[in-house]
């Protein structure tokens, strides 16, 4: 063996890379042990075999370095081996002054983990698009549940202006359904078939508000994609874009807004052309933009372009008859999802018909699955409320249902007395300091405090 083989036969043996080389003829002259390893297979188990006949026998499937001493060229293929590997390959042909082929390196790269998790991420793809499609069914059949005037005067004018490209502004407290609107006036729109991108204003860094809004152009600041960025106005393309929490738009961004929506063009940071765009804007506050105008806070042009529609949605404490059809709603959709028979106690059912829900709809619905989730009994009593919808006067009514609710478990007169009675020293426990006050408040002897505190004690 020559020196020059010499060199090469450690440069193969040390190579971290998997690498094969063939004479000719398709005889394995080198490799290392990299290489086979990705075939399982110890690499002094080839050398010297035909490559043509290791194809025939399915081991090299196909075989990389028959393929270019066929085609005479350089070649990468996929590879499939017994064993389940996905290995890439790539071959060149080295050739000699008279244009033969007198060796050929190949190199190989198991690809399978790569190749599983694309296969993973396919499935992923479909399953989202799975879930996107219903989740766009279930909002296409979400309606608002209603029974005052001013639910059916808003409901009508979305349904007027649906088909429209007018701005619609809804104005109205947090949680009273404002986004539930907006997706339901795109759904109801020619447009239901393209984008819905919202934007909530407000949990954008004003750093960023440009770049997230406009989208920029690859290389146009620091950290920038590689690729650049598409915005979410470039997004909402032929849909609907909704801005929820619209009084929290940077002056700045306000100006390039009012720009956009007036010449329906827009330019990335860093871009040097004008693109066209095309949506329908929907609005959403629960400030007073006209003060933020005479405060010079929102700008005057551009809330007149927004106010175009005017929508303004009601707190929940505002109409009565809608928060029964509510309760019942979210009763039945919480109790199906998470296949729970629970009911409201009726002193709990007037309790939170008389509760002034300053977190709206959304309260509501987070406080039924809350009562659903907490509670052990199939009925929920008031016991179960939180003192923030309790309040202080239907606090007392909360602890005569409670004792309602010891007469209907047991009917045991002895032990109703004794839960009765641990009820009140607890109460008792929080109002007094000392076992003579808690005897004071109770009406009996100090000792007998004592000899309570310590009974329920244990």
């Amino acid at each position: 063996m020559s020196i020059t083989e010499m060199i090469l036969e450690k440069i193969i043996k040390t190579s971290k890379s998997n690498i094969t080389i063939t004479d000719g003829n398709g005889i394995i002259l080198y490799t290392n042990i990299d290489h086979w390893s990705v075939y399982e297979d110890e690499p002094k188990n080839y050398i010297g075999k035909s490559v043509f006949e290791l194809q025939e026998q399915g081991i090299l499937s196909p075989s990389i370095t028959a393929i270019v001493l066929n085609e005479k060229q350089p070649t990468q293929i996929i590879q499939h081996t017994k064993k389940g590997k996905v290995i890439m390959l790539t071959a060149y042909p080295i050739f000699n002054d008279n244009g033969e082929i007198i060796r050929v390196i190949s190199y190989a790269m198991d690809q399978t983990e790569i190749s599983h998790l694309q296969d993973e991420y396919e499935q992923l793809k479909r399953k989202l698009k799975g879930y996107q499609t219903e989740v766009e069914k279930l909002r296409e059949k979400e309606e608002a549940l209603y029974r005052s005037k001013e639910m059916q005067h808003i409901t009508k004018t979305l349904q007027r202006v649906a088909n429209t490209d007018a701005t619609v502004l809804m104005t109205g407290e947090s949680g009273v359904g404002k986004s539930m609107f907006a997706r339901k006036l795109h759904t109801q729109s020619h447009r239901q078939k393209e984008p819905f991108i919202e934007v909530n204003c407000s949990t954008i860094p004003v750093s960023l508000f440009e770049s997230e809004m406009f989208g920029y152009e690859p290389g146009s600041f620091t950290g920038a994609q590689k690729k650049g960025r598409q915005g979410l106005i470039e997004q909402a393309h032929n849909g609907t874009l909704f801005l929820d929490e619209i009084g929290e738009l940077p002056l700045s961004i306000q100006a390039k807004l009012l720009k956009v929506l007036q010449e329906k063009k827009f330019m990335r940071i860093g871009g040097y052309k004008e693109q066209h765009v095309d949506f329908r804007l929907v609005g959403a506050t629960n400030r007073n933009l006209e003060e933020m105008v005479q405060k010079g806070e929102f700008r005057l042009d551009l809330y007149y372009r927004l106010n175009v529609i005017p929508l303004h949605i009601p707190p929940l404490r505002e109409r009565k008859e809608d928060i029964s059809l509510l309760i019942n709603h979210y009763i039945e959709l919480i109790n199906s999802k998470y296949k729970t028979t629970k009911k409201l106690h009726p002193s709990t059912y007037e309790i939170l018909l008389n509760y002034r829900w300053p977190g709206n709809v959304r309260e509501l619905e987070n406080l039924i699955e809350r009562l659903i989730l907490i509670s052990d009994e199939t009925i929920i009593w008031p016991n179960c409320l939180p003192s923030s919808v309790l309040g202080q006067e239907v606090s007392n009514r909360g602890e005569a249902s409670l004792i309602e609710q010891f007469i209907t478990e047991d009917h045991n007169l002895k032990a109703v007395i004794e839960r009765v009675e641990k009820l009140m020293i607890s109460k008792a426990q929080e109002q007094c300091k000392s076992t003579y006050e808690i005897a004071k408040y109770l009406g009996i002897s100090q000792p007998s405090v004592i000899y309570k505190l310590k009974k329920y004690k244990e």
